[in-house]
């Protein structure tokens, strides 16, 4: 027969809802003595709390739901981690479901993790739910949008300033006399590669450097390599190229080496993401760093503020990202 709450109250000598007390860490409402009965009453049983039950009790499951757009990033995977980390210091546990950006796949995780009364979700979304997302919010569901905003939804959002880190990028491959300067995003359907692009060319303007349709790539990763092969055919190739993320910076990196192009001496070389190698390759990379713990951490608490029945405005928190000059960007062009 399955131990029961009744069974270890029994046999500590404390009544059911001192046990209950004691499972739901109210410490307070007991002596040392007491708890002290409680955890060795547990153990010896091999008591196994009904959290079914419990959460009914409570309303509550103590899970969340993280959809990723893409686990494949490395930034992705920092913030999932400062996420689970969180959570885990909070006795919540962690659901990770992976979208691979696909609109249909993040729809049924949403309608799964729900099902499954999770008491809140944070999205790097899709964009594309936009009916489902704002259901949500009209529900007073728990949500917080990580990494990507959605065009007219008002929902907690935890971003980086793209646009603005980008700008400083491309400028500081300017000042390093480059002027053919190149940009490779995947498929412009989400904010963060529409931001970074926007900052590329807010930064051509600005400079008074030609912008030139051809010097910009938007194309989906298995379709990168064709693409740079025809940016670098042109009659003038780019001298300096900005990676939008991680997975376009290794297409960049096979093509370069299949190319025979010297990264660094050739072309000048930006990745716009969290590159925990830049700096051990050789030559090292210039990178845009992203703060993901801190992001990570930030939404945890925007969300367990919700979960809590706190208010959290509806605002963008945007954090700001970090230019680590190395070795592929330091050659100026005469």
């Amino acid at each position: 027969m399955a131990i029961t709450m009744a069974d270890v109250a029994k046999r500590a000598g404390v009544s059911k809802s001192t046990v209950s007390q004691y499972l739901n860490k109210r410490y307070e409402y007991m002596s040392q003595e007491t708890r002290v009965k409680v955890e060795a009453a547990i153990k010896d049983l091999g008591y196994q709390p009904n959290h079914i039950a419990r959460s009914l009790k409570q309303k509550r499951t103590s899970m969340v739901g993280i959809i990723v757009a893409n686990i494949m990033h490395r930034y992705s995977t920092e913030v999932c981690r400062s996420l689970e980390d969180y959570f885990n210091d909070h006795d919540m546990n962690a659901i990770i479901c992976n979208a691979d950006n696909d609109p249909e796949k993040e729809r049924k995780y949403i309608e799964m993790l729900r099902a499954k009364q999770v008491d809140g979700l944070i999205i790097f979304p899709t964009g594309q739910n936009v009916e489902l997302y704002q259901n949500m919010l009209k529900n007073g569901y728990p949500v917080v949008f990580m990494d990507r905003k959605v065009k007219e939804i008002m929902a907690p959002s935890v971003v980086v300033n793209n646009k603005e880190a980008t700008m400083r990028a491309v400028e500081h491959l300017i000042e390093m006399g480059h002027k053919k300067i190149a940009i490779a995003t995947e498929s412009l359907t989400i904010s963060t590669r529409l931001e970074r692009r926007q900052g590329y060319m807010d930064a051509l303007k600005e400079n008074n450097v030609p912008i030139l349709e051809e010097y910009m790539i938007s194309t989906e990763i298995n379709s990168m390599g064709s693409e740079l092969e025809n940016l670098f055919s042109l009659q003038e190739p780019p001298t300096a190229l900005v990676a939008a993320n991680d997975l376009v910076f290794l297409e960049v990196l096979k093509f370069a080496k299949a190319s025979r192009i010297k990264i660094g001496e050739q072309l000048g070389l930006i990745v716009f993401d969290n590159i925990p190698f830049a700096d051990l390759v050789s030559p090292s990379v210039t990178t845009i760093s992203q703060p993901s713990q801190e992001m990570g951490l930030k939404a945890a608490e925007l969300l367990l503020k919700q979960i809590n029945k706190e208010e959290v405005n509806p605002v963008d928190t945007v954090f700001s990202c970090e230019l680590y000059l190395r070795e592929s960007t330091k050659r100026s062009i005469e």
